[in-house]
């Protein structure tokens, strides 16, 4: 008789995935004690992307990335209230603004790549796109580019966004960062029907092949449930924690994907094009944000060129205006997605030149 196998192995994978999530909270805790801005996020990650060079880490398995999409999805759309909603009149000038920004910032960085690292144009462009990072490698995958040096330059750069941005945007000035504001935890019946709804909605998104359907579908269903004064109120302080740790481990833990010789090698040129990328995009905030009339640490996360759950949770736990940051990033989300196939479509991905 065949002895049993599945129960075992569930519990070593268990027992794995526990092990990267308490890394992630001590992370996390860490820096909450030190009072760093967006503590349990930055932090989170943080700790375990550094435990993954040092050690390869285990992914987490898609159940725990849905369910963290899932309930950052209801934590951002909690934001949808009538009274944001009323705002967003202001918000095509600065979405203008932004288009014409991800054009600048693609041929900015695309330039650094391709003249100073002598890559080829498919590959510095796709290094320099600014989010929608799955959506990128998809495209790299199709299009035969070199997929791990450009993953390294993008993880590199939401890393240090998250980490970072936050005591950038807290130097600026504005004296708007602080602790999110704290608002009243739904009910149970109310949250399990935005958890319910924001599900179907991503599964019905999954279903039609739309990207990151899980996160936009739980956005879209939390901002109408709340829009609409169906719902008041949104997850318990405990649970916002929790889903910032799992945010954090998971980002993190890509990292340990990557060869640490890799690393090494690509770092300098991420440093540059991390520069290149910011310098211009946080050029084009200035502007949007004396358009929209909002304060200018609040149009840096909005432009900041990093990932959309990432960027949109960053500006709810600092407290910021989810709404015109996750707006502005859903906005680059989809125009990436959709525009990425065609900017590459004519060109071809160049052989490694060969070692002298």
């Amino acid at each position: 008789m065949a002895s049993p196998v599945r129960p075992p192995k569930l519990l070593k994978t268990l027992s794995r995935e526990a092990l990267v999530i308490g890394v992630a909270a001590l992370g996390g805790a860490a820096f909450a004690l030190f009072g760093v801005p967006a503590a349990w996020l930055s932090g989170a990650m943080l700790l375990v992307a550094v435990a993954g060079v040092i050690r390869p880490l285990p992914d987490l398995r898609k159940p725990w990335f849905d369910a963290t999409m899932l309930l950052s999805g209801v934590l951002i759309g909690s934001a949808a209230t009538p009274e944001a909603l009323a705002a967003a009149s202001r918000y095509p000038g600065s979405l203008a603004i932004l288009f014409v920004a991800l054009a600048a910032i693609m041929l900015a960085t695309g330039a650094y790549f391709h003249y100073v690292a002598r890559w080829s144009w498919i590959d510095s462009l796709l290094a320099a796109a600014p989010g929608a990072l799955s959506a990128v490698i998809a495209v790299a995958q199709a299009k035969g580019a070199d997929i791990g040096k450009i993953a390294v330059v993008q993880l590199f750069r939401i890393l240090v966004l998250v980490a970072f941005l936050p005591s950038i945007m807290q130097a600026s000035g504005d004296g708007v960062i602080g602790q999110a504001p704290v608002a009243a935890a739904a009910g149970p019946l109310a949250m399990l029907l935005v958890l319910g709804c924001g599900l179907a909605a991503g599964l019905i998104f999954e279903r039609l092949g739309v990207t990151a359907p899980i996160i936009l579908g739980a956005t879209l269903a939390s901002a109408v449930l709340h829009a609409t004064g169906l719902v008041h109120g949104t997850l318990p302080q405990e649970v916002q924690i929790a889903v910032l740790v799992l945010l954090g481990a998971v980002m993190g833990g890509r990292v340990s994907n990557v060869k640490r010789r890799e690393l090494a090698a690509l770092f300098p040129l991420a440093i540059g094009g991390f520069f290149v990328s910011m310098v211009v995009a946080l050029a084009f905030a200035w502007p949007a944000a004396w358009l929209a009339g909002v304060p200018y640490a609040t149009a840096m996360a909005a432009f900041a060129p990093g990932g959309l759950e990432a960027m949109a949770m960053l500006a709810f736990t600092l407290g910021l205006d989810p709404l015109f940051v996750g707006a502005h990033h859903l906005a680059r989300f989809v125009v990436l997605g959709l525009a990425m196939p065609l900017i590459v479509a004519r060109l071809k991905a160049e052989p490694p030149e060969p070692k002298a």
